[in-house]
């Protein structure tokens, strides 16, 4: 079963920039889906950005388009998060999942990256 592994977050200045990365282990890597998702304290996790694996086309949450962008290496099996123009309200965990079909949930997180806007 793959599993993702998420790392780059951290402590960052208001108007700073991160790049989150998640990596998928196995060796066989082919989702429909894959999309990046934070939950902050005493919130759902929600959407921020992802797309279909097969077309690359990115979707974003409105909240941050413009300010984020998705990208893949798919020879590493790898998805970034390319954070700009911070804001203390992105505060929260960062979790990367796939579905496995258009019907399907979003599964396979990992174990997420901690993401802190802060002066």
């Amino acid at each position: 079963q793959v599993q993702m592994v998420e790392s780059g977050g951290g402590l960052v200045q208001p108007g700073g920039s991160l790049r989150l990365s998640c990596a998928a282990s196995g060796r066989t890597f082919s989702p429909y889906a894959v999309g990046w998702f934070r939950q902050s304290p005493g919130k759902e996790r929600e959407f921020v950005s992802g797309f279909i694996w097969g077309t690359s086309h990115p979707y974003y949450a409105d909240s941050v388009n413009g300010r984020f962008t998705i990208s893949r290496d798919t020879a590493k099996n790898t998805v970034y998060l390319k954070m700009n123009s911070l804001r203390p309200d992105v505060t929260a965990v960062y979790y990367c999942g796939t579905k496995g079909s258009s019907f399907s949930e979003f599964g396979s997180w990992g174990q997420g990256t901690q993401v802190t806007v802060s002066s």
